[in-house]
């Protein structure tokens, strides 16, 4: 994949995670499982691009 994609890619997951721990910090609970899933969706498109991204074994199956 490009650099460009592998580049967009990664800065979505780290918002995603900014997100999502914002979310928690904020007692959002319904926030925070959606920006989980949002994870999820992330590390699965990167998965099939081949895109090596790191993530705890927990990240993948948030939602």
């Amino acid at each position: 994949m490009s650099d460009v994609f592998d580049q967009e890619l990664r800065e979505q997951l780290a918002e995603a995670r900014r997100q999502r721990a914002h979310a928690r910090t904020a007692g959002d609970d319904d926030g925070a499982q959606a920006y989980a899933g949002r994870i999820t969706q992330l590390l699965r498109i990167a998965a099939h691009h081949g895109v090596e991204v790191e993530h705890t074994a927990g990240e993948e199956g948030e939602d």
